[in-house]
Formats: C-alpha cells, structure tokens, sequence
C-alpha cells in the first residue's frame, strides 16, 4: 500500500521501513507525550466476495492499538530511537510550540475580555441591588451598635449592684473572721494554762501541760482566707454573621485535633511544673509535617513543570481562597441579575409624557426593552414601530401598565405663569382712560383728535385718510390725562378696528353731520359693542351748511343707539373739529364716563400690555408701539411681545421724547426687541432672557405648524390635485406684500384675498413690514410674483436685482389702488366665455344618394339663416339623434357661405349619413364672450 504497512494473516499491521513512515507522517501541534488513542495510522482496500459471484472493494481503516508512553521507552526515547517510533510519536518543533503558545494565549485573552465585560454588565446591573443591600446592612450594624451600648449601659449598672454586694460579703466575713480567731485564742489561753495544785490534787505529782492538737496537714496548707470574687456573667451575644466581603474558613480534622490539645495543654502544665516543656516538644511532633513524595504530595504541584502541563492546565494547581471568593460572588450577583430580569425586584420611576412621543424615547424613560413596550401597544390595538410617534394618552396608559408614575407635560406649559397674580384691591390706583376714536372713513375721526391735541397728524395722510392706528394722550384743561387710540375708517382696516375696540374702556362714535350713519359706523358699533365698551356719538362737521344732526340721532335708532336728547342713556356731542367747537364738552362727557367706570391699575408689579402697532424702521430696527395696561414698563426690562422678545433699550412717548418708565394706560413705542410683533399681541415683562427665548421659540414653532398646515389644506386632498392637473394648471396670481407697519400689510393681505375669482386664486406669499431687499426679490422671482410695496421703497441693490430679472415692483399709497390694480390682475387671467349663438331651421325634403360624396339632403330654410362650417344638431321627431358640423352648403351647383330664409339649399353632413326625409337641421355656432 501507499503508507508502507502491509497486513498480516492474523490482522496485525507491521510497520516496514519506519525512518519513511516519520516522514512522511503529518505535522500535529499535539505534544509529544500525549497517547495516540483512536488515531488511524493504517488504512487498506479489502475486496469482498458474494454468493452471486460479484465482488466488492471495502476499504478499512485500522486503529492503533492502546498502550503505554511513560517510562523511558516512552515518547522521548523513542523518538531519540528512530527507526521504533510510530508516525505520532513526532516531537513537536519551537515554533510548533510557539504558534500553539500564541494561539492559546490570544484565546485566554479573549476569553478574559469576554468575561470581564458579561462581569462589568452584571456588576451595572447589580449596582442597584447592591445600593440596596449596603442600605440595610448600614441599618443592621446601626441596630447592632445600639444594642451593644444598651447592654453595656446594662452591664455597668449590674457591675456597680456587683461592686456593692462584695462589699456587704466581705464585711461581714471579715465580721466572722475576727470573731473565730477570737474563740481560737481563748480556748489556747484556756488549754495552755498549768493546773492549779489546789484545785487538783494528784498526790504531790505535778502534771505537765496538755499536749497541743496537731492541727491537719489540710488545715494547715490552707491559704489566708480572702474576700470571695463572684464570677462575672459573660454578656450573651448573637454569634457573629460573616460579612458580605469576609470569607469562612472551615478547621479541618487535624486542626481541631491540634486545638483540643492546646486547650488541654494548660490542665497539664498546671499539674507538673517540669513537664510543660516537654509537653510543648510533644504537642510540636505531633502536628502532621507535609512530606515530599509521600501521602498528599501527588495532589500538590512539584517544582517541574512539563510543555503539555503548560499547554492544557493540567499542572495540578489547587483553587485559591480568593478564587473561590470570586466564584461566588460572581454567582450570586448572577443570581441577583436573573431576579431583576424576572421582575422580582421592580424599580418605579416617574416618567415625564409629553403631547407626542416616539415608542423608542417611551421604552427609554422607563428603562424597559421596546419590544416590551410594542407588545403592550399591540394589547391595546397600536400598531406602531420603535420610531413611530403616538398620542400623550396612549403613552400614559403604557406607563400605568408598566407600574411607573406619570408626570404629563406639554409645550404650552412654557407659558404657564407670565400673567402674573391677581393684584389686590388696596393696591389699585387711579389710571386715564383709554378711548377708541371710531367711525366712517372721512368723517373726521383724525382731525377731531388734531384738534385736541393740537397736533396736525391728518396732513401726514396720504389721500387725506387714516391708514394707520395712533395713540396719544392728551391733558385736559383740568388736569386729567386721557389715553386716545385713532382707528381708520376704509373698510380693510376692520381688524384694527377690531384691536382698537379690545383695548378701550370708552369708544367715541364720530359720524358727520351731512354724511350720516354709514357702513363702517356701522361696524365701528357692533366692535364697540362686542368689547362691551360704553359709547359716545360726537356728531362732527355741525359749521357745514348741510349738517343735520337730528337725522344722524334718528339713524342712530335703527341700531340700538338711543341719545340723551331721545330718551336714552348715550350721550352725544355735538363737535366741530374745524371751528374746535364742542371740544371741552367731548372732554367732560369722557372724564365723566371714566369716573362712571371707576378704572383703576396697580402700577407696583411687571408690566403688560398690548401690542398696538408695529413697524420696522431702518435706523432704529423693529419698533413696536404698545399700550400698557398693568404695571410699569421701566427701560433694561426683557418683554414677550407675542412670537418676539427683547431688551427694552429706549421708551419714546407719542412726540418722540425720551421717557425712564411708562405707566399704567400709557401708550409708548418701545426700541430692542428681536423682530417685528403681530399687531394685537400681548406683551408682558419676564424675570429673564432665558424664559423670554424659550417662549418665543414655542410661540414661533405654533405659527410655522398653522402656516405648513394651512399650506397642506390649500393644496387640497390627492382627488383635487389630479382634478386640477387633468383639468390644466389652476391660474393664479401670486403677490408679495410689503407694507410700512404691521396693521397695513394686514389688511392689505385681508382685501387682496377677497378678490380671489373661481378660475384665478390670489396666493399671498408673504405679508411683512420693511423695505424690499433682494431676498424679496428672489421670491418674487422663483414664484413669478408680483411685488405690493405700500409706502415702502426698495434698495439700490433690490432696485437693480428687480431690473435683470424682470420682477415686477409696484408702488402705492392708498389702500383704494392696490384693491383696483388686483383686480384688473385678477380679470385678466380669467379665461373668455364659449356661448351658443342660434342661427336658424332647415327641413329636409329629400334625400339624395351621390356615388362620391354620400347621401346629401336637400332642405328648406324655414327659420334663420344657415352658414358653412357651422355646428348643426339632427331633429328627429324633436329628439337630438346625431350632432356635428356641415362638411358642404350648396345652392345648385355652386358652393356658398350662407343660405337665408325661404330659400332651398343642400347640405352634406361630415361623417354621418343616416338622413331620412321630414328631419329637422339645426345650425348655430360658437361666439366668445370676454371676461
């Protein structure tokens, strides 16, 4: 065979030439010493015979044989022998065993890397447990501590009821003593003394004296008698628990052997004196001594150690104390891991629950897996995945289910708090009060204030109207302030009106004279009323010559407006603000409506107020005019004017002068704040410029979702977009509204919006205050917008940017222009008008049957005309059957283009031939009609 070994009769292999065999044999990292059990070595082909006379070759493999490597025919001999080792008997080389040393070590080194982490993530996981159980064991030693000095307090009581009682004892034995010796002398003294001779006579004999009683060898070794020392009670104490750190050592066999002998050791020493040195030589050899070789010795590792001991552990190394120490600690932190994890031990924790919430954050809050989470979302019907947002509710219910507590938050909590408190009764003070000055546009509403404050602000005007809301404050002549705010009178500045009505304690109705009740003092009195504000009608313009003051009370009636002069409980004053007649009587009838009213503030706390107008001014930034209506606004003061805020750095009164603070019902314009603010806001003093930012950021994330969502719905659903896209591009004009305040730009948005068509929509794309920059422009540009600029002008470089690209920059004044320019827009992308114009009858009387053309009918006009190329229908028995246009018109032989009434004519029908004899033709045609 192949491998050199050939088999014998009796199965046996035997190796032949032994030097090849080492050659050829396979490197192994297996080290030498180890036995080759169940390894092949030999491997043949046996052919097999069968009854049928076919054969088969098996191939076989045979084993070596097991045996024995130790001794010195082992495997170092025989591979120091050559020719008698076996092909696995092969020592392994340097490197062999440098590769298997590093392969090794790099996989206890992973091992011990894997290992350290499972025990870094038990010992986290333990760390609360471990919290725990430090707790209480801090408690028992506090327990254990006061119990020990309870026991000595109790111990030093019973010592001194001790200290007392020994004294008694020894007293009294001192006592006995002393009078037994006494007794003892006496009868000595009476044993000791000669006879007397005369009361003894013996014959003349004198006796010696009696012998001494020898006292007993006992008696005598008997030591000075001392005070008895009564044996102290030992303090009864529980046996001491090992601590979780400590490590119980068990005394073995011998151990306790040795100990009973030194607890025996000081009974012997104190019955022979000379033997105790002896007895500690004795005690001494008879400890057991390890011995090398002998008894325990295989068990312990000796002081050689082979390469395959080294590779495979096998070096007979003992545990360690601190090993086993480690074990179970190990184990037992195991043990705690796998209680936590089976909710044994649950931690509750307050969960804060926002509006909305993703089931990733939910599951991280409360410290539990998000599958968790999800099954329990499933329960109850959600299906929703790790990244999906779900309702407050929802969550709400999970962290109950959970058993955790819940803490619900919201965004809008932000502003919790910034109203301040309700201010007491003694602390309110006297303020002005505040009157709205409405009415129809140019009935004098402006001038009549001119003329209080004797001030010419109507001039300003463009167009002679108010297109702007003012405050001012006058002094009347007795002293007493009055707070006035102007609204316009044009039909787009509603929601001004609106604001001006909000903020007043008084509304002044202006109407004229000569003009009468009209729409917008229509308006102005259901604002007035809506505000539940007091009215006062001023008639104005009474010097004109068609001034008629009484129709202006009776028109008055028809609105729930009664006068004083009618029986009522409004009063009304007539004023001219031209002649300044009637002025000191609107005064009083205002002073006295406020004291009627009883208006009081406290001026002592932060300031609130409204935001009256707004406007970006390009030397000094945003410039907000405000009215306050509680408090003081004091210069330095961080104010929330709606979605803006900012440090007040300068206070200007309605003249422009420079003021410290502005109180109660004082309208003021305030510089510093971040941007422009909505018109109508609120506005209020916060303690800090991080409260200020964080409400501004929630009250600008509020309208950006308004503006996305009214976007979304402006768009309509999906059914209406491809309604429209079938149907062609929906025609709109696009506008970008620039104004000079914030009220203006409001209403210009409000009026542009109304002139929306059915086929044109107005799409605003931005209504703000300022100049024109060149980002408008690239707006305007990108949506092929137009530009409103109403008294506001554009930059040199928007100028020259607007130029290049072709954007359209128009400029206006007067409200009145911008409404009649989007008009104009507004018809001109309205598409004309298709409508049927009827031409005439024609009757066909016969049918003929033409090989080219077709059937051709002829007919008889009997109503109209009928023309070429016109649209016909086909009457059958007045029922439309067939519609389209004439393909021929013939008169003879002879093409025409028309044919009138009376007249006979032939026509030809394109693509249709069904033509029957008492049909009726009707012609008509086609006329656009413009927009």
């Amino acid at each position: 065979m192949s491998d050199g070994n050939e088999r014998n009769q009796d199965g046996t292999q035997t190796p032949s030439q032994g030097g090849e065999q080492n050659k050829s044999g396979r490197l192994s990292l297996r080290p030498a010493g180890r036995k080759d059990v169940g390894r092949t070595v030999d491997a043949g082909s046996v052919r097999q015979s069968f009854s049928h006379g076919r054969s088969k070759v098996v191939q076989v493999e045979v084993r070596k044989p097991k045996r024995a490597t130790s001794g010195p025919g082992g495997p170092a001999g025989g591979a120091r022998g050559g020719r008698g080792a076996g092909a696995g008997g092969r020592a392994l080389t340097a490197a062999e065993l440098a590769t298997r040393q590093r392969v090794l070590e790099a996989q206890r080194k992973a091992a011990a890397e894997e290992a350290a982490r499972r025990e870094e993530e038990k010992i986290q996981i333990m760390s609360a447990a471990e919290a725990a159980r430090r707790a209480e064991e801090e408690q028992r030693l506090a327990v254990e501590a006061q119990a020990a000095e309870e026991a000595a307090r109790k111990e030093r009581d019973l010592q001194a009821v001790r200290t007392a009682e020994e004294a008694r004892i020894h007293a009294e034995q001192e006592a006995q003593r002393a009078a037994r010796q006494a007794e003892r002398e006496a009868e000595e003294a009476a044993r000791s003394a000669p006879l007397d001779p005369r009361s003894h006579s013996t014959g003349g004999v004198q006796l010696a004296a009696p012998v001494q009683r020898l006292r007993p060898l006992a008696e005598r070794a008997i030591m000075p008698e001392r005070p008895i020392q009564t044996a102290r009670p030992a303090p009864v104490s529980a046996p001491a628990q090992p601590r979780g750190g400590e490590t119980l050592h068990l005394r073995s066999a011998a151990a306790n052997v040795g100990g009973d002998e030194e607890r025996r050791a000081p009974a012997r020493r104190s019955g022979g004196g000379g033997g105790a040195p002896g007895g500690a030589a004795q005690r001494r050899s008879a400890q057991p001594s390890p011995r090398k070789g002998a008894g325990g010795g295989s068990d312990r590792r000796s002081g050689r150690i082979d390469v395959r001991a080294a590779i495979e552990g096998d070096d007979g190394k003992t545990r360690s104390l601190a090993s086993v120490r480690r074990q179970r600690d190990r184990e037992r932190r195991q043990a705690e891991l796998e209680r936590l994890r089976s909710d044994q031990v649950r931690v509750v924790r307050d969960v804060i629950v926002p509006e909305t919430i993703t089931v990733a954050e939910l599951a991280n809050r409360m410290a539990s897996r998000q599958g968790e989470v999800i099954k329990s979302l499933m329960k109850m019907g959600v299906m929703a995945t790790a990244t999906q947002s779900i309702d407050g509710d929802t969550a709400e219910l999970v962290v109950e289910e959970f058993g955790h507590r819940v803490k619900r938050v919201a965004e809008s909590d932000v502003e919790i708090g910034i109203e301040g408190v309700e201010d007491r009764p003694e602390d309110l003070k006297p303020r002005a009060p505040v009157v709205t000055v409405m009415g129809h546009v140019d009935h004098g509403k402006t001038s009549l204030l001119d003329a209080l404050r004797a001030a010419d602000v109507a001039g300003g005007e463009a167009g002679g109207i108010t297109q702007h809301i003012g405050a001012y404050q006058v002094t009347a002549p007795s002293g007493k302030k009055i707070t006035f705010i102007d609204t316009p009178g044009h039909e787009a500045f509603t929601s001004m009106r609106a604001r001006g009505a909000s903020v007043t304690d008084v509304v002044v109705l202006v109407v004229a004279a000569d003009d009468g009740v009209m729409p917008q003092t229509i308006e102005a009195i259901k604002h007035a009323k809506a505000a539940n504000a007091p009215i006062i009608v001023a008639i104005n313009k009474i010097d004109k010559p068609g001034a008629n003051p009484d129709r202006v009370r009776q028109e008055l009636l028809s609105h729930e407006i009664v006068v004083e002069a009618m029986g009522g409980d409004t009063q009304d004053i007539e004023v001219s603000a031209l002649k300044r007649t009637g002025l000191d009587k609107l005064e009083e009838a205002i002073l006295l409506q406020a004291e009627m009213l009883d208006l009081k503030a406290n001026p002592d706390r932060v300031a609130e107020g409204t935001v009256i107008e707004s406007r970006l001014d390009r030397g000094r930034g945003p410039v907000a005019s405000v009215l306050v209506q509680k408090g003081t606004l004091r210069r330095g003061d961080i104010v929330v004017a709606g979605a803006e805020w900012g440090r007040v750095r300068a206070v200007l009164d309605d003249r422009g002068r420079q003021l410290k603070d502005a109180g109660p019902s004082m309208p003021v314009e305030i510089l510093g704040v971040t941007g422009v603010p909505g018109a109508g806001e609120p506005f209020v003093v916060v303690e800090n410029d991080a409260r200020a930012r964080e409400i501004s950021e929630f009250r600008q994330r509020v309208i950006k979702d308004k503006q996305a969502a009214t976007q979304v719905a402006a768009r309509g659903t999906l059914d209406q977009m491809l309604a429209r896209i079938q149907a062609g591009d929906q025609k709109e004009v696009a506008l970008l509204i620039k104004a000079d305040v914030q009220g203006s730009a409001e209403a210009i948005a409000t009026t542009v919006q109304k002139l929306a068509h059915e086929e044109v929509a107005i799409r605003v794309l931005n209504a703000s205050v300022g100049q024109i920059t060149e980002s408008d422009i690239q707006l305007a540009k990108a949506s092929d917008a137009i530009i409103v600029a109403f008294n506001v002008r554009a930059t040199t470089q928007a100028r020259e940017l607007a130029q290049r690209e072709g954007v359209d920059i128009r400029y206006y004044s007067i409200i009145y222009q911008v409404a009649d320019d989007v008009e104009q827009l507004v018809k001109g992308k309205v598409a004309p008008k298709h409508r049927e114009k009827f031409l005439g009858y024609a009757e066909i009387r016969q049918v003929f049957n033409i090989t080219k053309t077709g059937k051709v009918a002829g007919c008889y006009v009997t109503e109209g005309l009928v023309k070429r190329g016109c649209g016909v229908r086909l009457l059958r028995e007045n029922v439309v059957i067939h519609q389209g246009e004439l393909s021929q018109l013939k008169r003879f032989k002879d093409d025409v283009k028309e044919v009138a009434r009376g007249y006979e004519c032939g026509l030809s029908f394109a693509g249709y031939n069904d033509l029957r004899e008492g049909d009726v033709v009707e012609c008509y045609e086609m006329e656009v009609i413009p927009a």
